[in-house]
């Protein structure tokens, strides 16, 4: 197929790149390259993938643009990735999280109607189920109220899917990530800055007592999930499904730390914060109905995935 996927210059998108790539795809990289983190990982990111993988830097803001990368490739499908990412960051600045996200997501829906693209594969977030009571997280939970701009952006772009579904026959899955994790993790994420903290001597930022938990879930884990999804859109099951990509697993802040200490063979200096305003307390997710549709099956709990990060990081720096 040849298949766009916007955000594939980032942490998950470049791994999905690879992923198709390997699989015979044909693949086209929107990206805009912000400098939110360093762009320059970005593209370290995708310097070694063949010439064959158009890049085009475009803004998802510019309806325009983004309309004439997919006039020109003609995709069978896309998955799209991109967006404003980070809860503290969107308290900050919501207009630039509802202008990228939820117009930037249109531009993208819009521009595969009017190419004729029918299958997409919409990157959500476990933060859209904001304070749920009922744990582990099932997809078929009423959300009525979400903690942060950058989740309600997320659930704004659940629903302009369904919107395109039911207008326009569209074939969606929506996905919602649990807290991704592994080899080239953007350097802002806790545990890679935790990572990086701990390993140079300086002190990490503990924003609680360190008993909130996590559903961590490694970058395999989720490409074999959205890889599965692009299999399920490209079928005969129901036109719009919401699907949780997690580890089934979760783990407090405080054993995340002690097991980033374990695989470094350094102790944390931690600076105790309180809580953050708009972080959810728990996230958990149950991954049944991703394991029944999409074949999903996790195999990389956090014991054996932090040692792996730990051991990129360190190979990664050792080359700087």
């Amino acid at each position: 197929m040849k298949i766009i996927v916007t955000g594939g210059a980032g942490f998950i998108g470049s791994h999905v790149v690879s992923s198709l790539l390997s699989e015979g795809h044909e693949v086209t990289i929107i990206d805009d390259f912000n400098d939110f983190y360093d762009p320059s990982i970005k593209r370290s990111n995708i310097a070694f993938f063949p010439s064959s993988v158009d890049v085009v830097e475009i803004d998802l803001r510019n309806g325009v643009a983004v309309l004439g990368v997919f006039e020109k490739v003609g995709p069978d499908a896309v998955v799209h990735l991109a967006a404003r990412a980070g809860v503290r960051p969107s308290i900050a600045d919501p207009k630039l999280y509802i202008d990228t996200n939820i117009t930037g997501t249109f531009h993208v829906l819009e521009a595969a109607r009017r190419s004729g693209c029918q299958k997409i594969i919409f990157a959500s977030s476990s933060s859209v189920y904001g304070l749920s009571k009922t744990v582990p997280f099932r997809e078929d939970l009423p959300i009525l109220q979400t903690l942060s701009p950058y989740a309600a952006t997320k659930i704004a772009g659940e629903q302009l899917c369904g919107n395109y579904v039911n207008l326009h026959g569209m074939r969606i899955a929506c996905l919602r990530f649990f807290t991704v994790y592994g080899p080239g993790q953007r350097p802002d994420l806790a545990i890679h800055s935790f990572t990086d903290s701990i390993e140079n001597g300086r002190p990490i930022k503990q924003f609680g007592d360190g008993s909130t938990r996590r559903d961590y879930t490694y970058i395999d884990d989720i490409v074999q999930g959205v890889l599965g999804a692009l299999s399920y859109v490209d079928g005969e099951g129901a036109l719009f499904e919401i699907f949780n990509l997690g580890e089934n697993e979760t783990t407090t802040l405080a054993k995340l730390i002690a097991a980033i200490e374990k695989a470094l063979g350094k102790k944390a200096v931690i600076e105790r914060l309180p809580e953050q305003k708009g972080d959810m307390p728990l996230t958990a997710a149950d991954i049944t109905k991703a394991r029944t549709l999409l074949g999903y099956s996790p195999s990389t709990p956090i014991r054996e995935g932090i040692p792996k990060f730990v051991a990129w990081y360190r190979q990664l720096h050792s080359r700087n």
